[in-house]
Formats: structure tokens, C-alpha cells, sequence
């Protein structure tokens, strides 16, 4: 059975503060998004380990006021990419930067490294949005959910709304293997939602 908790969505409190250098990203990232006229809702469910599911993807603007988000809730925000990135003189920076490195070859399995990657670190949370394209796609991938159930981390659902204007911390699961059965929990959570292009999100 999975468990399922909607996050309420009067206050938005942070995580806890890791040290002075989380609280000057929280102020320029708060900042940042009240400039631009975004408010956030729901609190952070002070999880050190989740898959944060972040959706609708139709813009490099949303990566941005996702990645503004985190800061806000002082939450280091990670997300996968290729290993080449992270080869270089400049690797340790695209590391710091958030990148967990996979190898996307047919012979690695994305979601085995990613299980692994979860079992060696004390805090992940790895942002991943479900659309896996800026373009329209009829039908989510499934990475993120099998992602978050092999590793036996909950999933937390943002939902990041330019209609209203709000990025909402809005749930919780914990993953029961019943895909069909959790996902028509998680696909209420994003009916609604405006995104920067509405013609480019669907929800399947």
C-alpha cells in the first residue's frame, strides 16, 4: 500500500538551515521569485532523501524558478546528467552545481544507478521532470516513479503554475509498485495547472 499525504498550503516553511551560506540563497532566491511575482505554497515535508517531481516542464524558465524555489525552501536541488559533464576542468563545478552523472548507454540502467546514487548519499533530492521534454508529450515517462520505488524514497510533488502564479509543494507518496493506482493520485494534483506554454503540457 502507498501512503499519501496532501501538504497543507497556508505557510510555505523551509527546510532547516544548513549554515549561513543557506540563508543568503534563501533571501536572493526569495528575492527573485517575489520580483517576478511568484508566490510558494506548502511547507517543505523536511525529507533528506526524495525524488521531487516538477512539473509542467514547457520552459527553461521552469528549471530556473525550480532551481530559485529550492533555494528558497533551502533545499540543495540536484538533477541528472550525462557523465561527460562532469569530465573536465570544469566537472567538479557542474557537480556542485547539482548534477548526479548517469550513463545513458544501453548497457546502464538509469534507474539501477540512480538507486545506487541514493544509497551513498546522507541528503538527495533529485528533481525530475516527468514530461522529459519541453515539447508536448502525449504520456509522462515512468523513470521518475520506478526512480523513487526502487530507491524506496517518497516522491514530492511540485507543481509550478503560471496561471496563478504560485510554485506549490502539494504532496507526498510513497510508492506502492501500482503505478496506475498512484498516478491517478499524482495526476489530480497537476489538473489545473497553467503552464508557460498550455499548449505544450498534458498530463498522461
Amino acid at each position: 500500500m502507498s501512503a499519501r499525504r496532501d501538504l497543507d498550503r497556508s505557510s510555505a516553511k523551509p527546510g532547516a538551515s544548513r549554515g549561513a551560506f543557506s540563508d543568503v540563497v534563501r533571501a536572493v532566491c526569495g528575492g527573485y521569485l517575489r520580483l517576478g511575482g511568484w508566490k510558494l505554497q506548502g511547507d517543505w515535508p523536511g525529507l533528506d532523501k526524495a525524488v521531487l517531481l516538477a512539473a509542467p516542464h514547457t520552459s527553461n524558465w521552469d528549471g530556473i524558478n525550480m532551481l530559485a524555489t529550492a533555494g528558497a525552501y533551502r533545499i540543495k536541488l540536484r538533477w541528472m546528467g550525462k557523465k561527460s559533464l562532469v569530465a573536465g576542468p570544469f566537472g567538479g563545478i557542474v557537480r556542485w552545481l547539482g548534477c548526479v552523472p548517469i550513463d545513458r548507454s544501453a548497457a546502464h540502467d538509469v534507474v539501477a544507478q540512480m538507486k545506487r546514487a541514493f544509497a551513498n548519499e546522507d541528503r538527495l533530492v533529485l528533481a525530475i521532470p516527468p514530461e522529459g521534454s519541453r515539447s508536448r508529450v502525449t504520456e509522462w515517462k515512468r523513470g521518475y516513479y520506478h526512480i523513487a520505488h526502487g530507491a524506496g524514497v517518497p516522491i514530492v510533488l511540485a507543481v509550478l503554475d503560471y496561471g496563478a502564479r504560485t510554485v506549490t509543494l502539494s504532496g507526498v507518496l510513497e510508492t506502492s509498485g501500482d503505478y496506475d493506482a498512484d498516478f491517478a493520485w499524482i495526476r489530480a494534483h497537476y489538473e489545473g495547472a497553467r503552464a508557460k506554454f498550455p499548449e505544450r503540457f498534458a498530463i498522461g
